[in-house]
């Protein structure tokens, strides 16, 4: 791995680290195998730690993007099959990668993992399946149910549409260079029945103005969106992170 540093230069801004430990990477295509799939996306290759198992499994389209060019260069250097499966540019910029459905890994920079999720969200209708590598208080807040003080609006959002497997911890040691912070592997799988909500809009609304003040009560928090007589319903004596994500679903069909 020392040489491979050598070779590439780490961007701080793309949040690079690059996965080294073998045994973390076959945990993670192994967790990949368990469901079927025919069409792979990778997110963020980086150097390849993931992507040298991901294009021997047979019978499968894989795509990998990647925004760094260097990156790029490395990898279709060192496999040369991913010289046409790879799109270089910004995950959050592309058009959906494949006709029909398909499944999504990656070890994901952690600056942008949130914005990562919710792109897949818009996609849920194609993606069948996500396994991430996720800074590890994300994961837990991922993962929250209500009552943990870590649950909130991304708890909520992906919650409603994915069941959500917390599958495993993952040290600082398994990267170089380790980051600050440790990391952990969630699966996502999209519900085959997502909670019954009035309109989207109107249900990220609700989750994202409830907990933008999540120390008030949600008749205080929430006012501004149910009528008063609506209101007096004890369950706005709560607050947002006591309410469980089929309430945040029924509440849309109160609103005003």
């Amino acid at each position: 791995m020392t040489n491979l540093s050598r070779q590439l230069n780490l961007k701080k801004s793309l949040g690079q680290h690059f996965l080294k430990d073998e045994l973390v990477c076959k945990r993670i295509i192994d967790s990949l195998k368990q469901n079927p799939f025919k069409q792979l996306l990778e997110i963020g290759p980086g150097a390849g730690a993931l992507t040298k198992s991901l294009i021997e499994i047979e019978g499968v389209d894989f795509k990998a993007v990647e925004i760094d060019r260097e990156k790029v260069g490395y990898l279709k250097k060192q496999y040369p099959s991913l010289n046409n499966r790879i799109i270089e540019m910004d995950f959050l910029r592309m058009e959906r990668p494949f006709e029909g459905p398909f499944t999504i890994i990656g070890n994901f920079p952690y600056n942008i993992s949130t914005e990562i999720l919710f792109k897949v969200l818009d996609w849920r209708q194609d993606v069948e399946r996500l396994i991430g590598m996720f800074q590890k208080e994300v994961a837990l807040r991922i993962v929250s149910s209500e009552g943990n003080k870590v649950y909130g609006v991304t708890s909520v959002l992906l919650q409603a549409f994915f069941n959500v497997e917390y599958l495993f911890e993952v040290s600082d040691q398994a990267f170089n260079p380790p980051p600050k912070v440790k990391s952990a592997v969630i699966r996502f799988t999209p519900k085959k029945t997502p909670v019954d909500v009035r309109t989207e809009k109107m249900f990220f609304l609700l989750v994202k103005t409830a907990f933008n003040q999540r120390r008030k009560t949600l008749r205080n928090a929430v006012k501004s969106l149910f009528t008063e007589e609506v209101l007096k319903d004890p369950v706005f004596n709560k607050r947002a992170e006591q309410l469980t994500v089929l309430q945040f679903a029924e509440l849309t069909w109160r609103m005003k």
